[in-house]
């Protein structure tokens, strides 16, 4: 109850912001667009609630709900932070660069509520089958979330149409969702031809850039306009160099238009990199590195490329924080979180046909998230300019062993090549084997290999022959089972990064529904956790043999896909429990069936048979009519009976000589 009453507060909270909504000027559409699911998101649980339970057992059938809400609430907060960003008024052409290309609204935010929400619906279905008193009201309950989770719902249609409104995704949200950003984006440049003349010489020529990027980006049109004079930069009046980053050159902090922003340059002839470049600044998702604009100086062949401040790589914060005392950083629900963040990354940049081939710690940066201490903003970097592949800002070189990062068959090609092919490299399985290196280092603390004696043309010779690093005993097998399905030797045995993200997204799902407190905290996480009552990795596989539209995801999605894989995981449960019961049923025959087969005991021309039961054990010989018969079977099942079946002639000898014959 304490954890919805937080969820009100913050949605309280957000309709105070909007009530000035008309003064947002930059993002205003996408505001409402927060305002609307997330309200009713709340509104849904409240129903949800007021329909499955009671307010006197809030102490008790309530706890499950506990940590699901306590993520909403957490997703609840982040977008009311962002809504407070949008609307400040200060460093308004700050804002426009940072914002003018932004789908952290959608890609981020109800991306999360998307994936959420879910888990917060099956925890009130669970606990309201729980308190029910009556057992006939409880099995009704039972029989009515067993039928909402049959066969026939897993359709995309059927679902839309039935749980739709249920889920989050009734299909004005859908259109909602599909157009705010483009509505935004025409205002933005509205506002940016008033601001064009009225403003001075300096601010016009900065209009005038980004009402050309947002032309371009709302286009079809592939022609390069993203490149401007380097006086627009450092001719700004508060344009700054603050610091170097890393040991490079060719990254510095800057500050500009009331912002701090990473500086990225290099030397080169405009044609040979404009068309790269154009491309970068056209990429946008929360989970990439930005680049926000770009300038050229003629007279020294420079590019200069402005992007997001981010605050460390992955390789700097674990070699600061880990210790001989403290190996394992993040809690489960953390590392999920950040694996996550770094497939829909990646699945982002594959779905433009951008393959990284360089995935390493050092290309991972995190930023720590205001709305809960312990989780991280991760961000994929080092993507692009091919030609200039060298590593990102605060990365240490020296520190970094890159073949432990490589595939197979990328080392396969550096050892008979001397240099790595584009196919080979740049691809998509190359890109899941190094992602499944590093979320070995998330899980455990160490690096793949760290505690190996093996070193140089060693290590490699194994890791092509299929050697992997080794798990702690306890890791959580279901993460394991993604890690280890990343880093197969054969590239086509690896998922697709829409795989792995749909699985870690119903793991996420998982773990909020997990009454086990213990898994929150770093420090009392020991990597102990109950596994899913079916591998998450199988469900894929049923799954994506029906899956719509499997190459355009869409955020609209996510909750038809948490749902289809419940209903396969509830068959799954179903077959495998049929299949338990059958076997079981079986044995027993079996059982019976063999020991009469192979006790049966000759008496001249007649036999007698002696049928045993599963239950008791024979251990030594029985005395059948006199003469001592020794049992084949030192030892059997334990709690068996012995009777014996009188066969016709049997009971022929039986009248003539008056023979009786009990049961031992």
């Amino acid at each position: 109850m304490e954890q919805f009453r937080h969820i009100g507060e913050a949605l309280g909270s957000l309709k105070a912001l909007m009530v000035l909504r008309d003064e947002i000027q930059i993002n205003q559409r996408q505001c409402c667009l927060i305002l609307e699911i997330f309200s009713l998101a709340f509104e849904t649980v409240a129903e949800e609630i007021r329909q499955n339970l009671k307010l006197e057992e809030r102490n008790s059938k309530w706890k499950p709900l506990e940590i699901p809400l306590r993520e909403l609430c957490r997703v609840f907060k982040e977008a009311e932070l962002y809504v407070r960003q949008c609307m400040d008024s200060k460093e308004w052409w700050g804002k426009a660069i940072t914002m003018s290309n932004n789908c952290d609204c959608v890609e981020f935010h109800i991306h999360n509520l998307l994936c959420h929400f879910p888990a917060v619906i099956e925890a009130i279905e669970n606990a309201g089958e729980a308190s029910c008193l009556d057992q006939r009201d409880k099995d009704k309950k039972k029989v009515m979330l067993s039928r909402k989770y049959d066969m026939e719902w897993n359709d995309y249609k059927l679902f839309q149409w039935r749980f739709g409104k249920q889920y989050l995704v009734p299909r004005e949200i859908i259109n909602l969702l599909e157009n705010a950003w483009k509505e935004d984006r025409w205002r933005l440049i509205e506002a940016l031809k008033e601001k064009k003349t009225m403003s001075k010489k300096k601010e016009q020529r900065l209009a005038e850039m980004l009402l050309k990027k947002l032309v371009v980006n709302g286009s079809n049109d592939k022609t390069n306009h993203d490149l401007w004079p380097i006086q627009v930069l450092v001719g700004a009046k508060d344009y700054q160099v603050r610091r170097r980053l890393g040991k490079g050159k060719e990254y510095k902090e800057v500050t500009w238009l009331g912002q701090s922003f990473a500086l990225r340059y290099f030397t080169g002839e405009r044609q040979a990199y404009e068309g790269e470049v154009s491309r970068l600044l056209s990429l946008s998702h929360p989970n990439i590195l930005q680049y926000f604009c770009g300038f050229y100086d003629e007279e020294k062949k420079e590019f200069n490329l402005v992007m997001e401040l981010m605050s460390k790589d992955l390789l700097s914060y674990m070699k600061e924080n880990c210790g001989p005392r403290r190996q394992i950083l993040f809690s489960i629900p953390v590392v999920v979180d950040l694996m996550l963040q770094i497939a829909r990354g990646i699945e982002y940049l594959h779905s433009k046909n951008i393959y990284h081939g360089d995935l390493n710690p050092c290309t991972i940066l995190l930023k720590a998230r205001n709305s809960q201490e312990g989780y991280f903003h991760a961000k994929v970097s080092g993507f692009g300019l091919s030609s200039l592949r060298k590593l990102d800002p605060t990365q240490n070189s020296e520190d970094l062993n890159p073949t432990i990062w490589y595939a197979p068959e990328v080392l396969h090609e550096i050892e008979h090549g001397g240099k790595v092919s584009t196919s080979c490299k740049y691809s998509e399985k190359a890109d899941a084997y190094s992602f499944g290196m590093i979320c070995f280092e998330l899980l455990t603390g160490k690096v793949p290999f760290e505690d190996n004696h093996l070193q140089g043309e060693r290590t490699t010779q194994n890791i092509k022959a299929g050697e992997r690093p080794l798990f702690p005993y306890r890791s959580p097998k279901y993460l394991v089972s993604l890690i280890k399905k990343c880093w197969q030797t054969d590239p086509s045995q690896r998922p697709t990064f829409s795989s792995i993200c749909r699985i870690l997204r119903y793991t996420k799902k998982f773990l909020s529904t997990s009454t086990d407190d213990y898994i929150i905290h770093p420090d009392l996480n020991n990597l102990e956790l109950q596994s899913p009552p079916v591998d998450c990795c199988d469900i894929e596989t049923t799954f994506a043999k029906n899956l719509p539209d499997e190459m355009v995801p869409h955020i609209s999605q996510i909750p038809y896909q948490i749902f289809a894989y419940k209903v396969v995981e509830k068959e799954k449960i179903s077959l495998l429990n049929s299949r338990d019961k059958g076997s079981e049923t079986d044995l027993q025959k079996e059982g019976s069936q063999k020991a009469s087969d192979e006790l049966s005991i000759g008496f001249g021309d007649d036999q007698v048979s002696i049928m045993t039961e599963p239950s008791q054990s024979l251990t030594s010989p029985k005395s059948v009519h006199g003469s001592e018969t020794q049992s084949i079977f030192s030892e059997a099942p334990p709690k068996k009976t012995v009777r014996i079946k009188s066969p016709p002639k049997l009971d022929k000898l039986k009248k003539d000589q008056g023979l009786l014959l009990l049961p031992t």
